[in-house]
């Protein structure tokens, strides 16, 4: 039986500033500090370096899920990452991530062996498996959690 493999969006499959860096000046300005509330942005993000590579190889090994949270005050985010993981991912039943999305603020609630999130918000603190802290000195990037998942 595979463990379960939790991944989250954000800064981790995503590169969140790439949809930034895609908006134009006034919506730069306006969203400051908020820019997760512009409509349509998630739509607009490149996947992380060697991020889809990395999550089709994992699945060979693990049960993977994506669990990511969606701003409250943006509907179309939660679209937006749906239409993102087929995009990249494709939507047909043989996907590595057919109908394995989960969208919530409270991840903790999810039962897993694994969630590989940059953030400790969101329930990420009291997720009882073991959180694989994306972006630190630990996991800077893919390659550091593909040797860490892959030598288990």
């Amino acid at each position: 039986m595979k463990k379960i493999l939790y991944i989250d969006m954000d800064n981790v499959i995503v590169d969140f500033p790439s949809g930034i860096a895609k908006l134009d000046e006034k919506i730069r300005s306006k969203f400051e500090k908020h820019y997760d509330e512009v409509e349509g942005i998630f739509s607009l993000m490149d996947p992380m370096p060697n991020a889809i590579e990395s999550v089709k190889k994992l699945a060979e090994y693990y049960d993977i899920y994506v669990l990511s949270t969606a701003p409250w005050n943006n509907p179309s985010a939660w679209i937006d990452k749906i239409n993102w993981i087929q995009k990249y991912f494709g939507k047909d039943r043989d996907s590595v991530l057919y109908k394995r999305l989960i969208l919530s603020h409270h991840k903790n609630l999810n039962q897993g062996d694994f969630l590989i999130d940059d953030r400790t918000r969101n329930g990420v603190d009291k997720f009882k498996g073991e959180h694989i802290h994306f972006g630190t000195d630990q996991f800077p990037d893919w390659q550091s959690v593909m040797d860490y998942l892959l030598d288990i």
